[in-house]
């Protein structure tokens, strides 16, 4: 005979209190003694009980889950998100930090205008507590969307225009500025850039702190090629780098994907790295320790800073952050020295 599974009596009967209040402890209402909730989680792990998602969700009005949305990354992105170099990453700092917190991400992909709206639709009517966004658009209209629905919203990244939600961001500037001073202490003097697309404020800020560096050891501004964060492009604007300007001895890349590029082509052409061309790259991403030589990098902590969006998406869908205004939090670059630089 199967043996019933337990239940909520059994667990007050074990703990020595009401049923009431072993729902209150499960159901995460803060009114309960710390001393009392102690009592019914030892009574749970030792009766077995499971509590029942669906019963729960209809008195805290949650789901116990979070949306992870990807926006605007096109069609194609969907089937490698977790092979992405960045994305992958992302992926792992969240599901870190909400499995541990028993909470189940969902992810979703918000590529067109119909896509969009699918998965406002599907957040706004319940479908998880809330949504945590990475976006490779500088206008996406998906967060002003998410909150006119009234969705808890933590952005990746600071988006082009002011809207009223939490994000986790990088000091890009500052990791800028650490790339250009490594390049020149190495002796490097006459160095280019390959830059990002110039909508996108991240790859703004890294070029920005960059040219500040230089600039401060007395050196005019770098040439600059632009790449779109992909290997193909790297290799092609270094390409471009070395046609115009052959005397090239060190580059710095805005992430290392197109480090990666420019170290291939470097290598094709003879040119040795760090001996001949210095080569430094952005993120500290799986690409820096496959690529030929090692990259030199700046390392931007992309799982923690996804765990700390996580995070204060929590804190919203639980109500325990009494500030009126959105959060910022800026993490901090490193560089990381291998062996391009």
């Amino acid at each position: 005979m199967n043996r019933q599974a337990p239940t909520l009596e059994d667990v007050a009967r074990e703990a020595g209190v009401s049923r009431a209040t072993v729902s209150r402890v499960v159901n995460g209402v803060r009114n309960v003694d710390p001393s009392i909730q102690d009592l019914v989680r030892g009574a749970i792990e030792r009766t077995g009980y499971t509590p029942n998602r669906a019963a729960r969700a209809l008195v805290t009005r949650r789901t116990g889950a979070v949306a992870l949305i990807v926006s605007g990354a096109g069609d194609a992105f969907a089937g490698r998100v977790f092979a992405d170099p960045f994305f992958g990453r992302v992926v792992n700092g969240v599901v870190g930090y909400l499995r541990a917190r028993s909470t189940q991400p969902v992810l979703l992909f918000a590529e067109s205008e119909a896509a969009r709206r699918q998965v406002v639709d599907y957040v706004g009517q319940g479908g998880t507590d809330g949504a945590l966004v990475v976006s490779v658009r500088p206008d996406d209209p998906l967060p002003d969307m998410l909150l006119a629905a009234r969705v808890p919203t933590v952005l990746f990244a600071r988006p082009a225009r002011a809207t009223p939600v939490g994000c986790v961001d990088l000091d890009h500037r500052a990791g800028g500025r650490l790339a250009g001073q490594h390049l020149l202490a190495r002796g490097c003097r006459r160095i280019a850039v390959i830059g990002a697309p110039p909508d996108l404020r991240a790859g703004r800020e890294r070029l920005a702190g960059f040219r500040d560096a230089l600039a401060r050891a007395g050196h005019d501004s770098p040439p600059v090629a632009e790449g779109v964060f992909t290997l193909d492009s790297g290799a092609a604007a270094m390409t471009t780098l070395l046609h115009d300007h052959p005397e090239v001895d060190g580059v710095f890349a805005a992430n290392d994907l197109m480090a990666q590029g420019a170290c291939q082509v470097l290598r094709e052409l003879g040119r040795r790295i760090p001996e001949d061309v210095a080569v430094v790259g952005f993120d500290d991403s799986s690409v820096a320790v496959t690529c030929r030589p090692p990259l030199t990098t700046v390392r931007q902590p992309v799982e923690d800073m996804a765990a700390a969006m996580a995070r204060m998406l929590g804190e919203q869908v639980q109500g325990t952050v009494t500030r009126t205004e959105p959060r910022t939090l800026v993490f901090e670059p490193q560089l990381v020295v291998r062996e391009s630089a």
